[in-house]
C-alpha cells in the first residue's frame, strides 16, 4: 500500500489504531508535531507522522512516558543521539518491573497460603456460622512476609521476643 504524502487527522488516526484525541494528547505532549492546518480547518499530518505516532505507542507498551518521550525525541529531533539515556531509562524500567514480578510473587505465595488457611476454617466452621476469615488476614502470614522482608535475620528478632 502506498501512503498519500499528507494525511488528516482521521486517516493517521486509522492507520496508527489510535483516536484523532490520541493524536491531539500527542501533540500537546510533544512527541508528535502540531500538522499543517488546512483552509478548511482540518489537520495534515505528514506520512512521516505514522511512523512517529507507532513509535510512541512502542515504547508506551514497554514503560516509557509521554513525557519522558517527549524530551528524548526533542533531543533526537534536535541532531543529538539520547541512544545511551534511552538505554538506562530501559534498564531502569526492566528492574521495576523485576521489582514488581517479586512483590507479585510474595502476594501470590500468601493468598495461597490464605485460601490454604481459609479452607481449613471453614471445614471447621458450622454451617451458618461465621468462620472470620478476614479477621484472621496478616494473623499467619503477616510476620512471615515481614521477617521475609526484613534486612535482620529472622533469629535475631525471634531471640528479642523471647526476652
Amino acid at each position: 500500500m502506498t501512503l498519500k504524502t499528507n494525511l488528516r487527522s482521521g486517516e493517521l488516526a486509522r492507520l496508527a489504531g489510535v483516536s484523532t484525541d490520541t493524536l491531539r494528547h500527542y501533540e500537546r505532549k510533544g512527541v508528535l508535531a502540531h500538522p499543517r492546518r488546512l483552509r478548511n480547518g482540518y489537520r495534515e499530518y505528514t506520512a512521516e507522522a505514522l511512523d512517529r505516532v507507532l513509535l510512541v505507542r512502542r515504547a508506551l507498551c514497554v514503560g516509557f512516558t509521554l513525557d519522558e518521550l517527549a524530551r528524548i525525541l526533542r533531543e533526537r529531533d534536535g541532531g543529538r543521539a539520547p541512544c545511551r539515556e534511552v538505554r538506562e531509562m530501559a534498564a531502569a524500567k526492566l528492574a521495576e518491573v523485576e521489582e514488581r514480578l517479586k512483590e507479585m510473587l510474595m502476594v501470590r505465595d500468601e493468598l495461597r497460603a490464605t485460601i490454604k488457611d481459609w479452607d481449613s476454617r471453614l471445614a471447621h466452621t458450622a454451617s451458618g456460622k461465621q468462620a472470620r476469615l478476614l479477621e484472621a488476614l496478616g494473623n499467619n502470614h503477616r510476620a512471615a512476609r515481614l521477617e521475609a522482608l526484613s534486612p535482620i535475620p529472622s533469629w535475631t528478632t525471634r531471640r528479642k521476643k523471647r526476652r
